[in-house]
């Protein structure tokens, strides 16, 4: 509800406008009874030609003007939904950005889209209670006012009436909260599990899994649309109470007004506008009904939305940090300077240290120890590596992500132009292509019928396994970081791409530090350094050569144990 105040907080003058619009509407629908009702008493009753004229005309002038009165009422609304539309979806992206490598680890691909489509979507919908329903409330009073002046009994049936109405439909309301949670975890899950088979459907056809996964989705999918039967049900019996009981309560005020005008107690002009007021009051009764079914649904939406914005990054900045509403870390007044040049990472926990200035490989045993080990470079985990003897830990976090590049093999590649893809603007030709010269990209670029301006959908499926690594090569050096972690950035190309890219990546790094995880020893042999890491710590330091001669470990985990290959 927090979260759904807020979005009416944003834009004060806006939701103030369509409450008076939607006020002066619902207040308006209730003035044609009464202008009906003189006409009937003041002209047909008593054979006044002119005062039925004058009363016509005025019916005619109330009709267009509440016609105005909706129309911009409809367009506020409009405004004020879309506003918060686009408001949540910015907290949400700047969000996403700010909590960065922990996302995937927290929360599922497809929670976060069915959160950034639907749910945002549904507490839109909610802020109509500020204009209509705002209304409804007001409409409501000034009709029972205006019916206390005919009679008080009549006044008092509709006094009681709308809050029985409430109390039948609110147990409906209670258990569509409930079934509509349920529904909302489950189709963001089925999501994911869609979103992974996509992802995956090559390598599940390659391995004859395709299948096996479709029979499980199906099955997934049943039980989401058993749920979504319940949800339906619960939605259904709303939808009927919400027409079907304003009707039955309508029915029985006009029926009482009839006796009442049967006995003399009420004219035949009362009577018609009684009619006209109670079945003016179904638009506000209808539009708070309605609108509580939309404060449930949005309810359920903002709470998700919630519990995603209250995930939090892993504490990587030191006892210091604090979250939300942390000092931001450029003004933390206890970060420490971060060296003013170059300078030495170093991780106690394999005891790696990396050579400013210097192209330092890692050849590692196990891949899940080569990843751990690029986090702690990177400061993407809380860990004891140090910046030129400074804490990593105790930097201020901007400084580190703008001087420390972690480039991971698979990493994202967002839809856009290939331009967009490789982070360069329209003046950075030449350092992109300085970058994918080194990434041996220049060929990708060719092939595309507009080059850098070829759009790429998302992932860039278009293009082979090797293309897009190295396109993501060529993206983290146009980027020219002082520290560059490459994470096994060869893997799928052929050897003699993998010996032309190791051959300019030093050439292209030279003097910066570049720190090559891999198991290549065509990357390896470019290297000023070579690290064995086994068994999470470095057991033999050295040229790639040398290692080859003296460690047989090494000889074995970079010749893939095959004499032949090291011969």
């Amino acid at each position: 509800m927090r979260y759904l105040w807020w979005l009416v907080r944003c834009q004060p003058w806006r939701v103030l406008r369509g409450s008076l619009i939607g006020t002066a509407w619902m207040i308006g629908l209730s003035a044609r009874p009464y202008l009906i009702a003189r006409a009937v008493d003041d002209g047909l009753r008593e054979r006044d030609t002119q005062a039925l004229a004058l009363w016509v005309a005025a019916i005619v002038v109330a009709g267009v003007a509440l016609s105005y009165l909706g129309i911009m009422r409809h367009r506020t609304m409009t405004f004020i939904r879309e506003d918060a539309k686009a408001r949540s979806a910015e907290v949400l992206l700047r969000h996403l950005s700010r909590i960065g490598a922990v996302l995937p680890r927290r929360v599922g691909a497809g929670e976060v889209s069915t959160i950034g489509g639907s749910d945002i979507d549904w507490t839109a919908q909610v802020l109509t209670l500020t204009g209509p329903g705002v209304g409804a409330v007001v409409a409501y009073g000034v009709i029972a006012v205006v019916l206390w002046s005919i009679s008080p009994m009549l006044a008092l049936c509709v006094l009681v009436g709308v809050p029985v109405v409430g109390l039948i439909v609110g147990p409906l309301l209670r258990r569509l909260e409930q079934v509509e949670s349920v529904y909302r975890k489950q189709q963001g899950a089925l999501t994911a599990r869609s979103g992974d088979i996509v992802a995956g459907l090559r390598v599940l056809a390659g391995v004859g899994g395709r299948d096996l996964f479709a029979r499980r989705y199906a099955s997934r999918s049943q039980e989401l649309r058993a749920e979504g039967y319940r949800v339906g049900a619960v939605n259904s019996w709303i939808d009927a109470a919400t027409v079907a009981i304003p009707g039955l309560f309508l029915a029985a005020v006009v029926w009482l007004t009839a006796r009442m005008a049967v006995t003399g107690d009420v004219t035949i002009g009362e009577l018609v506008a009684v009619y006209g007021y109670v079945a003016t009051l179904i638009v506000p009764v209808w539009f708070l009904l309605e609108g509580s079914h939309q404060l449930i649904r949005g309810r359920v939406a903002a709470r998700r939305i919630a519990d995603l914005l209250n995930v939090t990054p892993d504490d990587v900045g030191g006892p210091g940090r604090r979250w939300p509403g942390a000092v931001p870390e450029a003004r933390r007044p206890d970060a420490l300077a971060a060296p003013v040049g170059p300078a030495d990472l170093h991780d106690p926990v394999t005891g790696l240290t990396v050579r400013a200035g210097q192209l330092t490989g890692v050849a590692a045993d196990d891949p899940a120890a080569a990843v751990a080990l690029a986090d702690r470079l990177g400061r993407y985990v809380a860990s004891e590596v140090t910046w030129a003897g400074v804490p990593l830990r105790e930097v201020a976090l901007d400084e580190v992500r703008a001087r420390i590049l972690v480039a991971d093999h698979d990493s994202y590649l967002f839809a856009g132009t290939l331009r967009d893809i490789l982070g360069a603007g329209a003046d950075d030709d030449e350092r992109i292509s300085a970058a994918l010269r080194t990434a041996s990209a220049q060929d990708v670029v060719d092939a595309l019928p507009a080059g850098l301006d070829t759009p790429i959908d998302a992932r860039a499926r278009t293009l082979s396994g090797g293309q897009r690594q190295r396109l993501r090569l060529a993206r983290a050096l146009s980027s020219e970081p002082e520290v560059l972690i490459l994470v096994d950035p060869t893997s799928a190309v052929d050897a003699h791409t993998e010996a032309r890219i190791a051959e300019r990546l030093r050439a292209a790094r030279a003097g910066r530090t570049t720190v090559v995880i891999a198991t290549s020893p065509l990357l390896l042999g470019r290297a000023d350094l070579v690290a064995l890491l086994s068994a999470g710590r470095i057991t033999a330091t050295g040229s790639h050569a040398d290692l080859l001669d003296d460690d047989p470990a090494y000889r074995y985990l970079v010749a893939r144990g095959s004499e032949e290959a090291y011969r």
